[in-house]
């Protein structure tokens, strides 16, 4: 009797130990490997708001889905909501897995809080855009709400959001590359980014990546350079008639 009471002691006093660390990996949705050193925890920490922009240069819809892709992969399910846009090989270039996504329609601004409240509790990503007539303050304030005590991440794209987001990410600068002189293919996109936020990620700081990069969707810019493209053929000139 007194070993097994020894023996659920060390056990209690083991489970006291590890959990700390168990619950801190419930926590943070994993992210893949560019994306590390620039988020707090080296992932997206569940119950935060995340706000993707792109200033003038495109590109925000593919920098959320490569931000979201390795928690997709890793199990995580996924609705898109208001991004007709979105397609499912877009989706699927950029490594979300398809069988755990859903593409949710935009409803009507006066139903938008309660479709998106009930996908909460359903979801642990929600990319979410919201129109041309935004989102009533009200119910953008009871959706953060709700997401951090449920623990799913929002992924706001574009305008129409009074309430602040914990993070927030905006690429600043975008350039091709591959083309040259009027020839060539499209290789990969350099882009800036841009990341600030609440806390620990108050400091504002800047990245370069490739998004996307030449052989995959994301890739640091000193991990991956595009080659140069090929030059075109040269033609001899022939006299015609």
């Amino acid at each position: 009797m007194i070993g097994r009471v020894g023996k659920d002691a060390a056990l209690e006093v083991l489970h006291e130990r590890i959990r700390p660390v168990a619950l801190a990996r419930e926590q943070v949705l994993p992210v893949s490997g560019p994306f590390e050193a620039l988020l707090p925890g080296a992932g997206l920490r569940r119950g935060t708001t995340v706000s993707v922009t792109a200033t003038g240069v495109g590109g925000g819809t593919s920098l959320a889905l490569a931000l979201v892709a390795e928690a997709s992969r890793a199990g995580s399910w996924t609705a898109s909501v208001g991004l007709p846009s979105l397609g499912l090989v877009a989706a699927a270039e950029a490594g979300m897995a398809l069988e755990r996504l859903v593409l949710v329609r935009a409803p009507e601004r006066s139903t938008w809080g309660s479709v998106v409240a009930a996908l909460v509790d359903g979801f642990d990503l929600l990319l979410l855009h919201a129109g041309r007539g935004g989102v009533r303050s009200v119910d953008a304030r009871k959706l953060v709400a709700r997401a951090r005590e449920r623990g799913t991440v929002l992924v706001q794209l574009g305008p129409g959001w009074e309430a602040e987001a914990d993070l927030s990410l905006r690429i600043v600068e975008a350039t091709w590359e591959g083309l040259d002189d009027g020839y060539g293919h499209l290789l990969a996109r350099r882009v800036t980014l841009e990341v600030t936020g609440r806390g620990a990620s108050a400091r504002p700081r800047r990245t370069q990546l490739w998004l996307p990069a030449r052989d995959g969707p994301v890739a640091a810019v000193d991990e991956v350079r595009p080659a140069a493209p090929e030059p075109a053929p040269v033609r001899p000139l022939r006299a015609v008639g």
